[in-house]
């Protein structure tokens, strides 16, 4: 193949593609949604009992045993599927507000957001923290308002909060018409169709183009109350409401705006098609070398999560790797930057969920998992060409900590190979201290991480470890040529992260507030250098 048909063959792919991570607050819907959209792609026959914790049938995006128990999401996993002539990705982040520092990695992976709110509960804390995330990277965002079937909130009510809340404006997409026990349907305004509940179980939808929102079409179907209701709204929306502005959606500075109920596929289609030709294909990455489009001829990506033990059958390990660049072809040989060799990809997969296919070619936007001997960490650039280093991705600050201690002394390597392996995937952080003894501190986004931490290390190493929690609640990272260890004696503890940075960690804001009067030439940065 010429390299004009190589390179024209890679920009097709390019454009078909669409890869992107739901961000929520726990409840909120997410693996409802997630699974709607597989089932519309056609990638899972039948959507699995959710909320059926005690069943046998897990959602097909809860993998982990933990996840099981507790009917949520806790690891991020990564789903593909055909829609339409597109490739889409999903990136299927932790909705546990525990698991927001995967969470925070995996956006680094996507090109775009789609918000999930719960109708009754507008925005919550969890989606406040994801959503800065997503900002700061300047994406896309969607916003998905679920359970219209519920009673809920007044939807100028949940736009007003966007903005107020996020920072955010927002345009609706469609409208609803009704709410609660009374929603009937939606009205979709950009296609001038209606989307609507059939027979009175409501199992079935019909969609049906109309001449506009005054059409009898909708009279019939709604009733006289619900009728004047829409046409009340969507004139005030015609006259006060946000324009659609495109390049505004892409600067991620206008939210289209989406109402629908996942758990009765109301409004997913419309929501899907509408978001595949809206959002935004594989986009460039900053890196040592300058921005790396995703037409660069060479191949390049990077690693931006770490698995272990997806197969307790096999413990084997995963480094998952976003294709910023180029074409991905098994066997290929690539020069792994940080280690300063080449090495061949050979088993690469892709997922849907549990299900694994070795996967032949892949295109930028896509995520392969690669099996990892213990070579690969979080950040690692692999390329062809050019030896170019993607920019590191952040190390958040931690919020709880504990003291860690191992049970029995003679399962010393064993507790070590854990805290490794844990500590490289990002499931914890680990701080040593650097006074007197030396003891291992772990610090965590949320408590949850300690459990799966305890679990992990129980089950995958066969290690009792025993967590005495700390009483910090803040670390800083701190930047001090002349650093005196001595300003951190009270409220505080002066540590090392695994890369020798000083951290200092605080036991409320008020000593953070103290240390940082004393010491006006230090820098104290939220996420590590």
């Amino acid at each position: 193949m010429s390299n004009n048909a190589i390179s024209n063959e890679i920009e097709s792919e390019i454009e078909k593609r669409r890869t992107f991570a739901i961000i929520s607050h726990p409840d909120a819907g997410k693996t409802t949604l997630t699974e709607k959209l597989l089932l519309f792609g056609g990638a899972i026959r039948l959507a699995g009992a959710v909320k059926g914790r005690k069943a046998s049938k897990h959602a097909t995006s809860d993998w982990m045993e933990i996840e099981k128990q507790r009917g949520i999401s806790v690891t991020s996993s990564v789903m593909q599927f055909d829609y339409k002539g597109h490739r889409v990705n999903i990136l299927d982040t932790p909705g546990h507000q525990d698991f927001s520092e995967d969470t925070y990695r995996t956006l680094t992976a996507a090109d775009s957001a789609v918000m999930l709110i719960d109708s009754a509960k507008g925005v919550e804390a969890q989606t406040k923290k994801l959503f800065q995330v997503c900002r700061k990277r300047g994406i896309p965002i969607f916003t998905f308002i679920n359970k219209m079937d519920r009673e809920g909130r007044n939807p100028f009510e949940l736009l007003e909060e966007l903005e107020n809340v996020l920072g955010i404006r927002s345009y609706p997409m469609n409208w609803p018409i009704g709410s609660g026990k009374q929603l009937c349907g939606v009205y979709d305004r950009k296609k001038t169709q209606v989307e609507l509940f059939k027979g009175d179980d409501h199992q079935e939808i019909s969609v049906a183009p109309v001449s506009g929102y005054d059409d009898e079409i909708i009279r019939e179907m709604a009733g006289q109350h619900l009728y004047d209701q829409l046409q009340e709204d969507l004139m005030l929306l015609d006259v006060a409401g946000d324009e659609f502005d495109f390049e505004k959606v892409r600067d991620g500075e206008l939210t289209p705006v989406f109402f629908g109920s996942a758990i009765n596929n109301f409004g997913v289609q419309t929501f899907l098609e509408n978001f595949l030709s809206l959002a935004p294909s594989p986009s460039p990455r900053k890196s040592s070398d300058g921005e790396i489009e995703p037409s660069y001829g060479p191949f390049t990506g990077y690693v931006f999560k770490i698995q272990a033990n997806m197969n307790p059958a096999h413990r084997d390990r995963i480094a998952f790797l976003r294709i910023v660049s180029g074409k991905f072809e098994r066997g290929m040989s690539v020069k792994h930057v940080r280690a300063g060799k080449e090495i061949k990809l050979s088993q690469p997969q892709q997922f849907l969920a549990q299900d694994r296919d070795i996967v032949d070619t892949a295109y930028p936007g896509d995520i392969i998992g690669l099996f990892d001997p213990g070579i690969f960490r979080i950040g690692d650039t692999l390329a062809q060409g050019k030896e170019l280093v993607f920019d590191e991705l952040p190390i958040f600050s931690p919020e709880l900590f504990s003291k860690v201690t191992i049970k029995n002394a003679l399962k010393q390597k064993q507790f070590q190979k854990g805290i490794d392996q844990l500590t490289e995937e990002g499931t914890v952080q680990v701080f040593r201290t650097t006074t007197g003894f030396d003891e291992m501190i772990l610090g965590v986004v949320g408590q949850l991480q300690f459990e799966v931490m305890e679990h992990r290390m129980r089950t995958e190493y066969g290690v009792d470890i025993l967590l005495q929690r700390q009483p910090y609640q803040f670390a800083r990272w701190v930047i001090d040529e002349k650093l005196d260890p001595t300003k951190f004696r009270i409220n505080s503890l002066l540590v090392k992260d695994k890369k020798d940075n000083f951290v200092a960690l605080f036991e409320n804001e008020y000593a953070m507030r103290t240390a940082m009067e004393k010491m006006p030439t230090a820098k104290f940065l939220e996420t590590a250098p």
